[in-house]
């Protein structure tokens, strides 16, 4: 089994780079970065309140306004985000539905984000650019250029915890280093050894991880230096509908 102590990463355009494998303790790109995410220490989420207090069962998150999108797109609305609860998206895909599972007590802001982009259909018509199946197990997606390099042109903080682990069914953020999630994210369809860097926000049903391992059977072409590569199979997100 290869080290696998620091591998999970997205890229901004130019400067970032994106979810992938890599030996020793430094990496997981999607376009061949070198900079490894950083592990949290703490237990409780590293995202805070960062407006004017928020309303009972809601918390306020912050997104940072970064680089251009990908696809034209707004931020959210970081105000009142609701904290309780769970809620449940489908990423159709061409092999297929993804059911996912999401607790907003856990990682609020993360999921205001993803449903914002959903419901703005950021991620439609996009396919999921990298495919690890040696060591890691995951499909990353999000990045409507399919070159690991987009993103929705803002950043927002982690939401993770020193407990998180990766097994079959997680669905987490890909990221550049610490505090820097915006729009990709992967899907792991066999357990996983990674560090507590990557914001854990959903979970696959059985049915879902079935669809990413039939795109994942498929292989990869090898094109990314860092390990992995492009699915063979389209890896296509069709839509990604809400509740």
């Amino acid at each position: 089994m290869p080290d696998v102590s620091g591998w999970v990463w997205q890229s901004e355009p130019v400067i970032r780079r994106t979810l992938v494998i890599l030996v020793g303790a430094a990496m997981l790109a999607a376009c061949a970065s070198t900079t490894a995410p950083g592990s949290t220490t703490s237990t409780k989420p590293s995202t805070k309140a960062s407006l004017a207090p928020a309303s009972p069962g809601t918390v306020n998150c912050t997104y940072t306004t970064s680089t251009a999108p990908a696809k034209p797109v707004d931020p959210p609305n970081g105000a009142n985000v609701p904290a309780t609860g769970k809620v449940a998206a489908v990423i159709t895909t061409n092999e297929g539905p993804i059911t996912i599972t999401m607790d907003r007590a856990k990682t609020p802001c993360t999921i205001n984000s993803f449903l914002s982009l959903s419901l703005q259909k950021f991620y439609d018509n996009t396919k999921c650019h990298r495919l690890v199946d040696n060591g890691l197990f995951i499909l990353q997606c999000g990045d409507p250029t399919g070159k690991g390099t987009g993103g929705p042109g803002y950043t927002y903080r982690d939401e993770t915890y020193a407990t998180d682990t990766f097994p079959a069914g997680t669905v987490a953020m890909a990221n550049a280093g610490p505090n820097t999630n915006g729009s990709q994210f992967f899907l792991v369809y066999a357990d996983t050894p990674l560090p507590p860097s990557y914001t854990v926000f959903g979970h696959m049903d059985a049915a879902g991880i079935a669809v990413v391992t039939k795109i994942a059977a498929d292989g990869q072409d090898n094109s990314m230096s860092a390990g992995g590569g492009k699915p063979k199979n389209p890896a296509q997100i069709v839509s990604v509908t809400v509740g």
